[in-house]
């Protein structure tokens, strides 16, 4: 699984109308107008879906999800062993 290359193609696809447009890994997402907030939505749905992880309310926040590479770090952090391992307190 390539996770920036499925990320960048899922956002080509569904957000940017001439296909031939770049996405550079560091673009802001929400600055320069790719998505709003319905779009961080369907983004958030996709990589729930896709990955199989959970996106909890808290983590949408534009330090997690507003470029490429923010998406992936989120993602590989959400991958992670100690993020997937169930923590319990007495």
């Amino acid at each position: 699984m390539e996770i920036d290359t499925d990320i960048r193609d899922f956002i080509i696809s569904h957000f940017l109308v001439d296909g031939e447009r770049a996405l550079a890994d560091e673009t802001s997402l929400l600055d320069e107008g790719i998505i709003d907030s319905t779009g961080v939505l369907e983004l958030v749905s996709f990589l729930e879906e896709h990955f199989a992880i959970e996106v909890k309310d808290e983590e949408l926040i534009p330090e997690n999800l507003d470029s490429v590479s923010r998406l992936v770090g989120f993602v590989e952090k959400k991958l992670s062993p100690a993020e997937s391992s169930v923590r319990t307190t007495s």
